[in-house]
């Protein structure tokens, strides 16, 4: 009852106070997220070395991949556990739980099984040289083999966050970083695994935190629960996840897309020490952005219960609040970005030519970072309230449709110095079509609630 009690309370309690209970673990759980990334290349660069990092930012597409395939599952299922919440239909969203774990199953083995066949084709394709591809495929192999528990531990951490538990997300998260801290510290400095150790750091820890989510899920007294009867895929279920998880996959995927063009142009016009200047400048933008993904995950099921019980006025309130913090959260990433660039590339390297070029990749990757929190924001309100076309083509706007084109063609006039261009080129134009988007869709919403 206690559960119940917290899912209602997603359309009483003020926003305000909702927007932070939901959204403080999340950001917090993002942040240690993106912290035991940034350690896990901290600790490659200075024990290993610069190639190494140059190495480990080849396989960011394979990450964006993996993650585009457990975003279409966990951001599906979580959007429309909330909305059946909403809509008080508690065994519907129990047989969505059921079908997200096959799912996740499913996709996460067939996913590492393929990867794994052809795995030095596709990080020759990724942009791997005769220099990175031993690290990039000593860390990739380690990483597909346990896919499966990644996709797992994610896809059941969204669930957390649609049944009212953010705080227990919040925990699970946590633990896979301070394990994933502890085990770096063992396994490359103590046993010098290099990076094959960091990515057993990061599947051990995964799998410690899934067995806890499914322990948690195994009471028979929570609201939703495993139970026989539940793990069979029913299709409009399935298409109802997939529906709504179309969107973060293509996001993902379109990054995954990005990072390979980015990454061969980088080769091409700059060399390997390009592609680690841009994989340490991505480290340091991910650490903003991905409170910007706990923000986002906060209002993702009081937006989606506030439009499934039709409390619209709660739903745009919670939205507004979002695209504010969001702004701040951005300008605070773009302040460091400004004025402290070569302390943040320290951190990875002691490489002078790795720092300089990194610094100049910093600056240039969050220039127009105090304007894409709002798109990020704009962009996940669409996905939530099932407004599934327009959210695809917000999250196709900045990466394939403007980012893409160019990365093909500013690298022809400006050679290395384009390829940089291109990144807050596509994030200002991006930005401005979202905008514009929201203010035409809350005008027409306003005419519809008034007639």
């Amino acid at each position: 009852m206690d559960n119940k009690k917290a899912t209602l309370e997603l359309g009483t309690k003020p926003v305000g106070k909702l927007l932070a209970q939901y959204a403080l673990p999340a950001i917090i759980a993002m942040t240690a997220a993106s912290l035991y990334n940034i350690i896990d290349r901290v600790f490659i660069g200075q024990v290993v070395g610069s190639m190494a990092i140059s190495g480990l930012a080849i396989t960011f597409p394979f990450m964006n991949l993996a993650a585009a395939f457990g975003a279409a599952v966990g951001v599906g299922a979580s959007t429309t556990i909330s909305v059946k919440l909403g809509q008080r239909d508690y065994d519907t969203a129990e047989n969505i739980l059921g079908n997200t774990i096959t799912l996740n199953l499913i996709i996460g083995i067939v996913f590492g099984a393929l990867c794994l066949i052809f795995l030095d084709s596709i990080l020759r394709f990724f942009g791997a040289s005769d220099a990175t591809i031993p690290y990039a495929k000593d860390f990739m192999t380690v990483i597909l083999a346990g896919n499966v528990f990644s996709h797992m531990y994610f896809g059941m951490n969204a669930v957390l966050r649609a049944a009212s538990k953010p705080r227990h997300a919040m925990f699970a998260t946590i633990f896979t970083v301070a394990m994933n801290i502890l085990l770096d510290v063992v396994f490359i400095l103590w046993w010098g695994w290099g990076i094959k150790g960091a990515a057993l750091a990061t599947i051990i820890s995964q799998i410690l935190a899934l067995c806890w989510q499914m322990k948690l899920f195994s009471n028979q007294k929570e609201l939703l629960h495993l139970k026989r009867g539940i793990y069979k895929l029913k299709k409009d279920l399935v298409k109802n996840i997939v529906s709504i998880g179309i969107s973060p996959f293509l996001m993902n995927a379109c990054a995954c897309v990005i990072v390979i063009f980015m990454n061969n142009q980088l080769v091409k016009y700059g060399g390997d020490m390009a592609v680690g200047a841009y994989g340490i400048a991505n480290s340091i933008a991910t650490i903003f952005v991905m409170f910007v993904i706990g923000l986002n995950q906060g209002m993702q099921p009081i937006a989606g219960y506030n439009f499934g019980s039709q409390q619209f006025d709660r739903m745009m309130r919670v939205v507004k609040l979002a695209v504010v913090s969001a702004t701040a959260i951005m300008t605070t990433g773009w302040l460091l970005a400004m004025f402290a660039p070569y302390y943040c590339a320290r951190m990875f390297t002691t490489d002078s030519e790795l720092i300089t070029q990194s610094v100049k990749a910093i600056h240039i990757n969050m220039m127009m970072f105090p304007i894409i929190g709002g798109q990020m924001v704009i962009t996940n309100f669409f996905q939530c309230i099932g407004k599934v076309k327009i959210s695809i083509f917000l999250s196709l706007s900045r990466q394939l449709l403007l980012l893409l084109p160019l990365l093909i063609v500013l690298p022809r006039f400006f050679n290395i110095d384009g390829v940089w261009a291109a990144l807050p080129s596509s994030d200002a134009l991006s930005a401005v079509i979202a905008g514009t988007i929201m203010f035409s869709y809350m005008r027409n919403f306003k005419k519809e609630m008034q007639a």
